[in-house]
């Protein structure tokens, strides 16, 4: 239902990859509530992917980026400023990609280079993004920036590998960064917490099928959709979330505050 609570704003959205992408529905949903935006994801990405369906459906203009540049990401920030015709309102950052993970390296044998470029590409391209962004002075006040991040950040859980750290350095770029753009600009910085969701980055972890099971169990309110993800987007990015910054916000459907449920109980026993 459009109610228009982005109407007027101008944003970058990154990571849609194909209809399963929480960015592509975050788009659908950003361009539902009357925003306008461009579309940016890596050149090789863009090629895997369907993203020109997405952009026609939108309106969107694409912007191919290697987000680990910075020389890219001044190109992307410099370029959407100039297609949308202003600064922006809102940047989301739906990145992330471990090496490692792809190629099924044992935690306690990881490849370091690759584990550098985890982080480069999971983590450290946020911090790029918005130090670029604040050096353009590319961001209107009371921007709303937001990256996607995964309990793995505060929990151990088996094969999500060195994307744990990628993601625990994601929300502490987004705590640092959160008060220097606040103070500076009034831009607020958030991460959200997602449940275990069926993106193409997901299906990448082993066993990620059984613990969408156990983590839809273990959450009163069951696993969060992504079509539930991109509505929250949708209200981070927009007027009525204008006080909250430099948060991690869990979005699972209780899991993060969960001891154990009814449910995972009734499952244990049989």
């Amino acid at each position: 239902m459009a109610n228009n609570l982005l109407e007027g704003k101008r944003g970058i959205i990154s990571g849609a990859l194909d209809e399963n992408s929480i960015a592509w529905k975050v788009a659908l949903k950003a361009k539902e509530q009357g925003a306008s935006f461009v579309l940016t994801n890596a050149p090789i990405a863009l090629r895997m992917g369907a993203i020109n369906q997405l952009a026609e459906q939108c309106g969107a203009e694409i912007i191919p980026a290697d987000a680990t540049s910075v020389e890219d990401v001044e190109n992307l920030f410099s370029k959407s400023t100039e297609v949308l015709g202003g600064k922006l309102d809102f940047v989301l950052h739906s990145i992330g990609m471990s090496p490692n993970v792809r190629k099924g390296k044992d935690y306690g044998d990881l490849n370091y280079d690759w584990m550098l470029k985890s982080m480069d590409i999971s983590a450290i391209s946020f911090h790029k993004m918005m130090a670029v962004a604040e050096k353009q002075d590319a961001m209107n006040e009371w921007g709303s920036i937001l990256a996607l991040s995964y309990i793995a950040a505060q929990r151990t859980f088996p094969d999500y590998s060195d994307m744990a750290q990628a993601k625990a350095m994601l929300e502490s770029i987004a705590r640092s960064y959160g008060e220097r753009f606040a103070r500076l600009k009034k831009v607020r910085v958030n991460t959200i917490s997602q449940s275990p969701t069926m993106t193409t980055a997901g299906s990448g972890v082993g066993g990620f099928d059984v613990f969408m099971d156990y983590a839809d169990k273990m959450s009163p309110l069951g696993n969060a959709s992504a079509d539930a993800c991109a509505d929250y987007c949708v209200s981070m990015f927009s007027d009525l979330t204008r006080m909250v910054t430099m948060q991690n916000l869990m979005h699972d459907g209780g899991f993060s505050t969960s001891g154990i449920t009814d449910r995972l109980v009734e499952q244990l026993k049989k």
